[in-house]
């Protein structure tokens, strides 16, 4: 799976990693996303994929999400069977070097929002409700700046980096299927508020 060349991290940048878990769930093969707090100083209300920063104690990228996915989400890492690490991706907005980790689900746990400070909600998303053209689309910034595709699921506005990994993935597995690229929205100013923060 190739993803478009990105910006070079800067000395310095801090490691960071995400879990990409792919499960079989009630409604067929999903993936699990999670929703930020609106409450954080940093990306607050944005869904995201279960992650953060590669701590010192940590295995590296793969004992980072696992771990993670464990505190946000109420993942076992006992039941997650781990696939591949996928190129370390350079975020400049956050300066966080950022390394996909792509999993299977073996024997899904009960899941929930570990932390209400920090997760506000936790699903399992089909990836037929993913792919569905009807809840693709490109958003950009009031300003006019195109920001990139954009899943509308589960009641959330799934965009920015995440929605750039994820289009990737179903790319790569054979799942997309054509949508109309160029029905564009403006980004709700809520979001922009609330990404915008810290």
């Amino acid at each position: 799976m190739r993803i478009p060349d990105r910006p070079r991290p800067r000395p310095g940048s801090r490691p960071a990693a995400v879990l990409i878990l792919f499960g079989e769930g009630p409604e067929g093969p999903d993936i699990l996303l999670t929703e930020r707090a609106a409450t954080l100083n940093k990306h607050a209300g944005q869904p995201a994929f279960p992650g953060g920063r590669i701590d010192p104690e940590d295995d590296g990228p793969v004992g980072a999400a696992l771990r993670e996915a464990w505190e946000e989400a109420g993942v076992e890492p006992s039941g997650v069977d781990v696939l591949t690490t996928l190129p370390e991706l350079y975020l400049p907005h956050s300066d966080h070097r950022v390394t996909p980790v792509a999993a299977w689900w073996r024997e899904p746990s009960e899941i929930a929002p570990g932390h209400p400070g920090e997760v506000a909600t936790v699903a399992r998303v089909p990836i037929a409700e993913l792919v569905d053209p009807a809840n693709r689309l490109t958003v950009r910034h009031p300003s006019g700046i195109r920001v990139g595709p954009a899943f509308r699921v589960r009641g959330m506005l799934v965009w920015g980096f995440t929605a750039a990994l994820l289009t990737h993935v179903l790319d790569a597995g054979g799942w997309s299927r054509p949508w109309d690229s160029g029905r564009v929205e403006d980004l709700p100013q809520e979001v922009i508020d609330l990404s915008s923060r810290g």
